[in-house]
């Protein structure tokens, strides 16, 4: 059985956690966290990141590979584009996701949920203020301007930019931070549509 490494608080592992159960993938979760003694998830990922993903004899390493490599594995289910330039626009939105949205919106719930509880470090809402204020504003509206009149953001269809985008909006939301609906009303809605669907986790266990 497929065994996948890491924790959904990660929006990569949560990444790769919907594509496994859109994709109807058996699978379990080997709770590992990238922080104290490395030494078993530097054997899985040379650079100590999570998620890594075994299955059979292949152990690969990255949400973005790892999802690739589903995709290919288990084609019933697609989750990627055939038209060319909608493939080249999903690949862009994960990296924009997965590059940019999660540095900006894990910040926050870094400081907010993390250091509080596991570094027994109060949260700097210097940084926070500055992030939500300065920031994020220019995320949700660079994404309600792409997802126009349509649902999804690539050829309104449900796909790896989805998914992608969705996960850092889950650790946002536990750090206090929800989008306006009055001001980002499409991509509050697009939030709140990849939330209720039954493979996606919405949920973070601390």
């Amino acid at each position: 059985m497929a065994i996948l490494h890491g924790v959904p608080v990660s929006p990569y592992v949560r990444k790769v956690q919907a594509v496994l159960e859109m994709k109807g993938v058996e699978y379990t979760i080997n709770p590992i966290i990238p922080f104290g003694d490395k030494s078993e998830l530097l054997a899985l990922n040379p650079i100590g990141k999570i998620p890594a993903f075994q299955d059979d004899d292949i152990t690969l390493a990255d949400s973005s590979v790892i999802s690739a490599y589903l995709e290919k594995r288990y084609p019933e289910v697609s989750l990627y584009p055939e038209d060319a330039a909608d493939y080249a626009r999903a690949l862009w939105f994960e990296e924009y996701a997965d590059s940019h949205m999660v540095g900006t919106l894990g910040s926050i719930f870094f400081h907010r949920v993390l250091n509080p509880k596991f570094f027994d470090t109060p949260s700097d809402e210097e940084v926070v203020t500055k992030a939500i204020e300065e920031d994020v504003p220019v995320i949700f509206d660079y994404l309600e301007g792409q997802l126009g009149d349509n649902e999804y953001f690539v050829g309104n269809a449900l796909s790896i930019a989805d998914i992608s985008i969705a996960g850092p909006f889950v650790n946002a939301e536990v750090a206090g931070l929800t989008v306006d609906a009055t001001r980002w009303p499409k991509l509050a809605a697009f939030v709140q549509r990849i939330f209720d669907m039954p493979w996606f986790n919405n949920k973070i266990e601390l």
